[in-house]
């Protein structure tokens, strides 16, 4: 999250989208990524790049790729400028941008895709989620972390975690479902009074009808999960597909591959189910939120 962070940025889902029209308008050619990149006078590692939606296109670009490709339709040149110019401007102009001396790039292109995604599914096994976090946990983590220094900074982080929270109490096609592990619960992150607050929260917004919430609780024993907290992206567009982020304590590494993210699926369906019901996992949050005593 912070500017020491180093990762490979995700793919945006709409440069995906047009990365992936481009690669097939290249193979239907017969081309190779060397043929597409004399055209542009770039490298072969650039025209993956752009088939992989991980770089913006300009126009100009674009056209000299479909040239090479034999695609000369007007209707098609048009509906892939207004996809590419669509894309870039979502790059550019999204909210989060106005916070670049706090967040990192991979960070903003994290909020990016959670700002047009359709449902999010995480695994936290220390942390309550960020889109489910009080202002109080909010700043006592960010505090933790030592990433930020100074408490205009620090407020600043807060205020980007509370502008991401905004959609998914404002949107009802956001769906969300968390699971957390026990010890997500017993954490003293920011005292007791802040825990108390916190997890009285997590119960109130667990009954809300686009966010689940379930407890895995210590007695289940060791499950796939330890290993690390993640979070699984979806987006509505039909040919999107999903992307994983898999944190750790340096950054964050983004898997797209299906094979990765049909994996990561897979140990989700595997902690929600063991896992308590999300019945019980209120009750058990708001038994566990009575502990917490200042």
């Amino acid at each position: 999250m912070t500017a020491q962070q180093s990762s490979v940025p995700p793919s945006t889902v709409l440069g995906r989208q047009l990365g992936e029209e481009l690669r097939a308008f290249r193979e239907t050619a017969g081309l190779s990524t060397a043929v597409a990149a004399e055209a542009l006078d770039c490298t072969k590692g650039k025209i993956s790049r752009i088939e992989n939606g991980r770089v913006p296109l300009r126009t100009p670009d674009l056209v000299a790729l479909l040239d090479t490709y034999g695609v000369r339709d007007a209707a098609t040149l048009q509906r892939l400028t207004t996809l590419a110019r669509t894309a870039n401007r979502r790059r550019r102009d999204g909210w989060w941008n106005q916070y670049g001396q706090v967040l990192a790039d991979t960070y903003r292109d994290y909020i990016a895709l959670e700002a047009v995604s359709e449902s999010i599914k995480t695994f936290q096994c220390q942390l309550v989620p960020g889109l489910l976090q009080t202002p109080a946990y909010v700043r006592a983590v960010t505090v933790a972390s030592r990433a930020w220094h100074s408490p205009e900074e620090i407020e600043q982080f807060v205020q980007v975690r509370l502008a991401r929270q905004e959609r998914l109490t404002n949107d009802p096609r956001l769906t969300m479902w968390a699971v957390v592990t026990e010890g997500v619960l017993l954490q003293q992150v920011g005292g007791p009074a802040v825990m108390r607050a916190q997890l009285e929260h997590l119960a109130a917004i667990a009954e809300e009808p686009n966010v689940t919430v379930q407890v895995l609780p210590f007695s289940r024993g060791a499950h796939a999960g330890m290993f690390g907290p993640y979070l699984l992206l979806s987006f509505p567009q039909v040919s999107a597909l999903d992307v994983v982020r898999a944190e750790n304590p340096t950054g964050a590494v983004w898997l797209e591959r299906e094979p990765e993210v049909a994996r990561y699926r897979e140990l989700f369906a595997d902690a929600r189910t063991s896992a308590l019901s999300p019945a019980e996992s209120v009750a058990r949050i708001k038994r566990v939120a009575k502990e917490h005593r200042a």
